[in-house]
């Protein structure tokens, strides 16, 4: 049921604090840029963050191939990107588009384009290679060191869930999908780099689980029942599309697809990084 789990482990002083467990948008507020070039001039006394990720995915019933596609690439200039893919109806056509749209947006990260300027680019990549017919729900999480800040770029209709401590709050800026329209560009969100932050990313197998007209997938609710604030990422996972799949009678109606990063406070002690995967076959 796990398709993949991945558990990469980072640390680098924090900077800022999460603002009232709202996300900060693309121009942070003086009050957060002030504390960030504070932290760049003085020795920072926060803790060292521990960066965790963890993936599970699954086909749509029936079907040999998923249209969904995630990826990470380490940044480099430090951190890590996540990017996740929802090529246009399922199957071998559906991954096609969005392994087009995956590869191209980790080549431009690992060649140090910024999140946005990366998430256009695949944008214009995808409606060139295809005349702008087909689309694709296109997430791209990163945990830049250079700026010391989380940023979520969407282009999709699913929302994201962010959690700062105990608070939850939606990403949910209207954002077209790519390979569509021409001017098309990302909802971003900018948040620095602070422990006890998960972000959960889903494909609309998960956010649309379930039969018309019933109960919808509650994300904020499983995240509180699973995670006191110290489980296993790849257990809020799994968590999720668990919950998806009753809701499908474990015959998912669309590819579903969930990522899950988490900052927590570091334990010293060791430099080592992990990636571990789960991949049937």
């Amino acid at each position: 049921m796990s398709w993949a789990s991945i558990l990469i482990h980072d640390g680098k002083p924090a900077s800022a604090g999460c603002p009232q467990g709202k996300p900060c948008s693309r121009n942070p507020d003086p009050t957060i840029k002030s504390a960030r070039m504070s932290a760049e001039l003085t020795p920072s006394l926060t803790p060292h963050l521990e960066l965790q990720v963890a993936a599970a995915k699954i086909t749509k019933y029936a079907s040999l191939e998923s249209g969904d596609t995630i990826e990470f690439v380490e940044r480099p200039h430090g951190g890590l990107s996540i990017v996740v893919a929802d090529g246009q109806r399922s199957g071998k056509s559906a991954k096609a588009i969005s392994n087009i749209v995956v590869r191209k947006a980790i080549s431009l990260l690992a060649e140090g384009v910024r999140d946005g300027a990366a998430a256009r680019a695949t944008h214009d990549y995808l409606l060139t290679q295809r005349n702008g017919k087909v689309s694709a729900e296109l997430f791209i999480i990163s945990v830049d060191l250079v700026t010391q800040t989380l940023v979520v770029s969407r282009n999709a209709r699913c929302p994201s869930l962010l959690r700062c401590g105990d608070a939850f709050s939606w990403l949910d800026a209207p954002a077209e999908a790519v390979g569509i329209h021409r001017n098309t560009k990302p909802a971003i969100t900018e948040l620095p780099l602070t422990a006890h932050t998960t972000v959960v990313v889903v494909t609309d197998g998960v956010w649309g689980a379930g039969a018309p007209n019933t109960a919808r997938i509650d994300l904020p609710e499983i995240v509180r029942a699973i995670d006191p604030g110290d489980a296993p990422v790849q257990v809020v996972a799994d968590a999720i599309l668990d919950a998806a799949l009753r809701l499908d009678h474990d015959r998912p109606h669309d590819d579903a697809t969930v990522a899950v990063v988490k900052l927590m406070p570091r334990n010293y002690g060791t430099e080592v990084r992990r990636v571990v995967m789960h991949f049937p076959i």
